[in-house]
């Protein structure tokens, strides 16, 4: 199969689909993968080390495109990018589609195949491919909160874990899930004052248990994000609703609750957010501010940390991309109905429902697509 991996031009996204030892094993099965010059520059993967694991390096993005049977990438394809997708394509990569309506229809216009890694389940009732990039930007999570926690950034000057006689800052994450327990962690090891909320009675129990009543947990109410509000120096929204928009659970109005200079990272901002004023912003420009609390809502968090992400999503998404290039996208979905819960758009047409009800669009089963 014809494999291409385009650079990411997303604004400071230096994350690329494939290392080269990925490439490695791909073409040592019998594929042909192509790789645009530069791609893996930003993660610290020359163009010769593509060329050395037996790929080829492409300097022209049109003919790169138009020659590929499977396209890999990390994040959502740009207007330019879906401009060049063509039906008979399959595309593999991050979507993310319920907040992106008009990426959903161009997808859908162009004919192609997109299978999206957050929607890809396992045996477990996980998200395989989304939990290495959730655990990156977790822990990035308490980063980005520290330094903006800072004076300089416009935060209260809080430092994250005190020093002896002060207090440590307080750090509420909504969600305890693969973002959430990551977050919870990195804020935990550097010595903040840690609570998490979640409607999992089960999960909760198994955090509580976990790190031994280290960190707080609550079940997640209405009152009890409305405590996290006032009390909290640091909120980590890390809410998930598989391929759905998240859930608003943190008004404006309640902004005038917070404590001055407080910050508010927003993890879900990929999927629309989870904070009422939460609006996608970049590395080069991570955080504004709203009535007085500091919004740090950077949508591809991971892209900061280029090379570990770029190996981490190596690894996991690895044993999918041979299935694909091995067996085509049809045979490679009907034989894993958890890979098969990744096909977003096919033909023109949504297969995954929340995406079509998220736009009121009409929904193509999957099943009639495999058969």
């Amino acid at each position: 199969m014809q494999i291409a991996i385009p650079k990411e031009i997303k604004n400071h996204e230096y994350r690329v689909a494939l290392t080269p030892t990925g490439a490695r094993e791909l073409v040592g099965r019998g594929h042909a993968v192509t790789v645009q010059a530069g791609a893996g520059d930003g993660a610290g993967f020359a163009d010769t080390a593509y060329e050395a694991a037996g790929a080829r390096i492409e300097a022209d993005v049109a003919r790169l495109w138009d020659g590929a049977e499977l396209i890999l990438k990390v994040k959502e394809p740009q207007p330019e990018e879906v401009a060049r997708l063509k039906e008979g394509q399959t595309l593999f990569t991050y979507l993310h589609l319920a907040a992106e309506e008009s990426l959903t229809r161009g997808l859908m216009a162009s004919g192609a195949t997109c299978i999206a890694y957050e929607t890809i389940t396992d045996n477990q009732g996980g998200l395989p491919l989304l939990a290495p990039m959730s655990t990156v930007a977790g822990r990035m999570a308490i980063q980005a909160g520290a330094h903006s926690l800072e004076k300089a950034q416009g935060g209260s000057g809080v430092l994250l874990p005190g020093v002896p006689g002060v207090a440590p800052a307080r750090v509420a994450v909504i969600g305890g899930g693969v973002v959430g327990e990551n977050a919870a962690r990195m804020a935990l090891g550097l010595g903040a004052e840690v609570t998490v909320l979640d409607k999992s009675i089960p999960r909760l129990e198994t955090l509580d248990d976990r790190y031994q009543g280290r960190m707080k947990t609550v079940f997640s109410t209405a009152d009890a994000i409305d405590e996290a509000v006032r009390e909290s120096d640091l909120i980590v929204g890390a809410v998930l609703i598989p391929g759905a928009a998240a859930p608003k659970l943190i008004t404006r109005a309640m902004l005038a609750e917070m404590k001055p200079g407080s910050v508010l990272v927003d993890v879900a901002i990929d999927q629309g957010g989870c904070f009422e004023t939460s609006k996608p912003t970049t590395h080069a420009e991570p955080t504004y501010m709203v009535d007085g609390v500091v919004h740090y809502c950077v949508a591809n968090m991971p892209g900061g940390v280029a090379r570990t992400s770029t190996q981490a999503l190596t690894n996991a998404t690895l044993p999918y991309v041979i299935a694909l290039a091995d067996k085509g996208w049809r045979k490679a979905l009907a034989d894993d109905t958890h890979f098969a819960a990744g096909l977003n758009v096919h033909a023109g047409r949504v297969t995954y429902a929340a995406v079509a009800e998220a736009f009121g669009l009409s929904h193509a089963p999957i099943t009639g697509l495999l058969a």
